[in-house]
């Protein structure tokens, strides 16, 4: 299921798009008869790091929506001309003005419901001269016991971390590859004392 809505006019050309499958296809795309444009829309790559110091993991919690005030690793969208790598660093010192050293890619979270694929990397914090970024309330180093997992922001972070620590604790790391595919059922509000 798509949540991306189908353009309307033509980003080449200003002309209306048609929804159809093209030919050589097997899915229906936005495609515009004027100019033969085929728009496609294929999933955002999400970064971020597990940055660790000591035995304790940096998170950060949310100045911003989606799911302001939870607890999340340092991530967020892939920009347009940088590697994986470069976006996820730049993105924990954006978040969490954290100096790393990357490590290797330890988990990759499909989305599809959301077309999004979650990448996080294992990092070696330099130095414990971090601080909260714009997109950030505040920066904190947790240990394991002390994650705060009833308030994570997204599930493939709680994923990854519980992937992190299970594999801290076996004495070796590998790189994960799993998919949500559903999204979270939704919780009635509580109800108001009259």
């Amino acid at each position: 299921m798509s949540v991306t809505p189908p353009a309307l006019f033509c980003s080449r050309c200003g002309h209306a798009i048609v929804r159809r499958v093209p030919a050589g296809d097997s899915r229906s795309r936005d495609c515009c008869d004027s100019c033969g444009a085929i728009h496609y829309v294929n999933p955002r790559p999400v970064v971020g790091t597990i940055p660790v110091w000591e035995d304790r993991v940096l998170l950060c919690r949310r100045a911003i929506e989606p799911r302001l005030g939870l607890w999340t690793l340092p991530a967020g969208f892939l920009e347009v001309g940088e590697s994986t790598v470069e976006g996820a660093v730049r993105e924990t010192l954006e978040e969490a003005g954290a100096r790393i050293e990357m490590g290797e890619l330890f988990s990759m979270i499909d989305v599809p419901y959301i077309e999004q694929v979650h990448l996080f990397f294992r990092a070696r914090l330099l130095d414990t001269d971090f601080a909260a970024g714009e997109e950030s309330l505040e920066v904190r180093l947790f240990a394991e016991s002390e994650i705060p997992w009833q308030a994570m922001a997204f599930r493939t972070v709680a994923t990854t971390l519980r992937l992190y620590f299970a594999d801290r604790a076996a004495g070796r790391f590998g790189v994960h590859v799993q998919a949500i595919t559903a999204p979270m059922p939704k919780v009635p509000a509580p109800h108001a004392p009259a």
